[in-house]
């Protein structure tokens, strides 16, 4: 019971508190989060609380004082709590509170916090009457970023940006190489009842909060520090992050990273475990986990996919690469070219860059363990805009950005006594297809253009050589390379792999090597075929296949040469890795020194597996999902798993064994399910088994309000906080 002294002696009594829980997260869009034991609000917007009286309140004689505070140590200096009356609004932080409405025995206030308030969990108590009264607790309010409030650094003016960006819970990944390119369902599902205690710790637990409470909690108003913390946080590399990285087999005391089909597992364990981290991740782990952890506190995030992807560990812009006289990769380098690599962008706002809007908008935060940023495993955020234009003198980490999708390729052939010869140096490799998935859409959405201008162009190589001015990046000396002059007359060749068809797990590789010349005579050539399975960070694992041939070249004409991979040969040295790496290397015998190389990458498709089930259910009543898969293999399937998994439909990952699966068989399951939330769901299935690994599957599912609840989400219209 909270008391008042009204003018004249009479006691004055407020009973208990409404915190209008379903009006609020209605009009905050945290309904998918809020509940009867949790107020959920967006900064810059105002909330409504009904205090129950035991007379008509009086505002000009009942005297209410509230007390706002986050953190371990609230301070008013630091922004992180407030002191605010009735109808006065606290010059320094911004909060206020105003009566909306009052009768006999309550009244009605909206409250409001700043547009910069800082977010996280935050105490809410009243005063009531003189200076010297207790103030007693009104409510614990989760305050998140509001990219519906124009003042918001996160403020995204577009409506179904951000239906997709922040209120999404499904989306697309995209992996393969940049000729196919396949999308991988993700569920992020941010809007898990636990998701927001979870993210909340992973803030409380970053080192720079267990260094300085105060000083976190207090830049807790800023999207681009809790970005950048996000991004350390996600990985485990130097702190209590979620996810340790592992790039190759065995994944023994975890689970493999291609098994993951969303982000909720992944951050529950983590909680479980008092933020040991969990085990394994890799790129699109990393960043499907932390896109959940963005939107979940309200900034609104994207997955992205960058094909050809650079890892330039010394800043000079171009990766080598180096070949043996087989056209095997010879020589590992600490510079790579990954086939893919995924980050993720955030919208916010840049005034620490610049006055104006110039680097406003989509910003790369990238959470996987790469390079150090001042000491930190993290990246970014770095201007999306700043890339385009190769301002790489700008905050946070633009130059590995930037060489992410821009540096230049070199090729070297290595010698049996170490020589080297530069075969070929290509510019337009690194960095296409950039991609995400479209808003409102389950197709992909092509980034590319906001990163670089149109390969080859001018514009292009002008703005190459301002990031190498800005980013003060110095070319690196090159060894010693023996490069033969080119006789006056000297037409090169030209050599191309082509996939005849789409590759199949299980099936032979079939494609074919053209080599055209403008010689005037005939050349006799040497053609040396492999084929090396490939992580997806471009490292080389084994070698797959190999064969030699000798040709001859007719002026003027293209050459064919059939080529085929036997599954025989790839099956079990493809297993868990995720691409074939097909190299041509061609030599003349008239002139040894002249070489040249094709290079082709196989993703190999899986075979498929279905899922289907009802497009629309009721809310907690159980139906049924049919799942079949036919082994087209010529061996049987042992130690099968399906994984079923969807936010909203499954309220932990289900584990279904499968044996064993004979030659040419086929299984179908039927699968109970019990959907939990209202709206529009994916359910996502994984099956891996000993000669496959991670086939998915998903489809979506519409949950419509449980009759009996009539649609309100089991939020209470009514929450009594205090009674009498």
């Amino acid at each position: 019971m909270f008391n008042s002294q009204e003018m004249g002696g009479q006691q004055a009594e407020i009973l208990c508190v409404d915190l209008r829980v379903k009006e609020n997260s209605k009009a905050h869009s945290t309904q998918e989060i809020s509940s009867t034991k949790r107020l959920v609000v967006r900064r810059g917007q105002n909330f409504q609380l009904t205090l129950h009286t035991s007379r008509q309140f009086k505002p000009d004689a009942d005297e209410l004082l509230f007390t706002v505070e986050t953190g371990a140590w609230p301070s008013e200096a630091k922004g992180t709590r407030c002191v605010f009356g009735l109808g006065e609004t606290n010059a320094k932080s911004g909060w206020t509170a105003q009566v909306q409405d009052s009768d006999y025995s309550s009244v009605t206030l909206a409250i409001s916090s700043p547009a910069n308030a800082c977010v996280g969990l935050h105490t809410l108590t009243v005063k009531v009457g003189s200076q010297n009264a207790i103030s007693k607790p009104v409510a614990n309010l989760t305050v998140l970023f509001n990219p519906w409030c124009t003042d918001d650094s996160v403020y995204l003016q577009d409506e179904d940006e951000r239906q997709e960006y922040v209120m999404n819970e499904n989306g697309l990944i995209y992996r393969g190489s940049s000729d196919h390119m396949g999308p991988m369902d993700w569920n992020f599902g941010q809007f898990e009842e636990d998701m927001v205690d979870i993210c909340l710790k992973l803030l409380d637990v970053n080192p720079k909060c267990l260094c300085d409470s105060a000083e976190d909690f207090s830049e807790r108003c800023n999207p681009i520090y809790v970005g950048r913390v996000i991004s350390a946080m996600i990985n485990a590399n130097d702190d209590r992050g979620v996810l340790a990285g592992r790039w190759s087999a065995p994944y023994s005391g975890g689970v493999a990273p291609t098994q993951w089909s969303g982000s909720v597992d992944i951050l529950r364990q983590w909680y479980k475990k008092r933020c040991a981290p969990v085990n394994y991740g890799q790129c699109w782990v990393f960043a499907g986990v932390m896109c959940t952890v963005m939107r979940c506190l309200g900034i609104p995030c994207r997955v992205v996919t960058n094909f050809n992807s650079a890892h330039d560990t010394d800043k000079s812009l171009t990766i080598d690469s180096y070949y043996d006289e087989n056209g095997e990769r010879a020589k590992a380098s600490q510079d790579s070219v990954w086939n893919f690599h995924v980050w993720v962008e955030a919208w916010m706002k840049r005034p620490d860059l610049s006055r104006d809007s110039t680097y406003d908008g989509w910003q790369v935060l990238d959470p996987t363990p790469q390079e150090e940023s001042k000491g930190v495993y993290c990246c970014g955020p770095c201007p999306v805009k700043a890339i385009l234009e190769g301002h790489t003198d700008m905050k946070y980490d633009a130059p590995f950005v930037f060489a992410e999708v821009n540096a230049d390729q070199v090729s070297w052939m290595v010698g049996r006594d170490g020589s080297k010869r530069k075969l070929h140096t290509d510019t337009r490799t690194v960095g296409k297809n950039i991609s995400t998935k479209a808003v409102g859409k389950n197709r992909r959405q092509d980034l590319t253009d906001n990163y670089k201008y149109l390969v080859g162009s001018k514009r292009e190589r002008d703005v190459f050589e301002e990031a190498v001015r800005r980013g003060d990046m110095e070319r690196p000396t090159l060894p010693p390379v023996e490069e033969p002059e080119e006789p006056e007359n000297f037409q090169r060749l030209t050599v191309k792999l082509t996939e005849e068809k789409q590759s199949t797990v299980g099936q032979d590789v079939e494609l074919t090597l053209v080599i055209h010349s403008e010689h005037q005579t005939s050349q006799e050539l040497s053609v040396k075929l492999n084929a090396q399975a490939m992580r997806y960070t471009g490292v080389p694992v084994s070698l797959v296949w190999r064969q030699e041939r000798d040709v001859q070249l007719q002026p003027k004409q293209d050459l064919e040469i059939s080529i085929q991979i036997p599954y025989s040969a790839y099956g079990s040295k493809m297993l868990g890795n995720e691409s074939m790496k097909v190299s041509a290397l061609v030599f003349s015998e008239q002139n040894p020194r002249e070489s040249y190389l094709a290079e082709k990458n196989i993703v190999l498709e899986d075979p498929t597996l279905t899922i289907k089930a009802p497009s629309t259910c009721h809310q907690y009543m159980e139906m049924s999902v049919d799942l079949m898969f036919h082994n087209d293999l010529d061996c049987p399937l042992r130690h099968g798993l399906l994984r079923i998994s969807g936010s909203g439909l499954v309220r932990n990952t289900m584990l279904i064994s499968v044996p064993h699966l004979p030659a040419n068989h086929r299984v179908r399951l039927q699968i109970p399910i019990s959907p939990y939330r209202v709206g529009k769901h994916k359910l996502v299935a994984n099956f891996d088994c000993s000669a496959l690994r991670d086939i998915k599957a998903c489809c979506d599912i519409e949950v419509l309000p449980d009759p009996v609840l009539n649609g309100n989400n089991g939020i209470d219209d009514f929450i009594c906080i205090y009674p009498l």
